[in-house]
């Protein structure tokens, strides 16, 4: 990867919609010199897809997120843990971790009493000790 390729990952993350000739007005090459570099850059893997970003919002109405930690007993695989909290539809997206935690899990629900339901699952999971939970005020970056 060069940096006109670095800098077509840039465009197309703030519109994925821009057209070849946009794109190329950008970074000074011909729409089917960029074409062939997003091509190129799809069938190695480094584009993984074309995706639409929705704002929960304007979807779903005023709700309430939060990132929760989750601390297990012993010790429990990627896998089990990505099993379990696929199972949760409220999970928005959840990653293992260093420090004292295991994993974090973002969280959003239509409202308080979802989000509790939905706390609650998480920690009845069977190697779920306990959690910690920070109820997001407002969102301040999103890419």
């Amino acid at each position: 990867m060069d940096t006109t390729d670095r800098r077509l990952l840039d465009l197309l993350r703030i519109d994925g919609r821009a057209g070849w000739s946009e794109l190329g007005d950008r970074v000074g090459l011909s729409a089917s010199a960029v074409r062939r570099r997003v091509d190129r850059l799809t069938a190695r893997g480094v584009i993984t897809g074309f995706t639409v970003q929705v704002d929960p919002e304007a979807e779903q109405g005023p709700g309430v997120e939060a990132y929760v930690e989750l601390f297990c007993r012993g010790t429990v695989a990627p896998g089990e843990l990505q099993r379990m909290l696929s199972a949760v539809p409220e999970v928005v997206t959840a990653g293992t971790i260093t420090g004292e935690a295991d994993a974090i899990v973002h969280l959003r629900s239509r409202d308080v009493r979802s989000l509790e339901d939905a706390l609650e699952r998480l920690r009845m999971a069977p190697n779920v000790d306990h959690t910690r939970s920070a109820v997001v005020l407002s969102r301040l970056v999103t890419r």
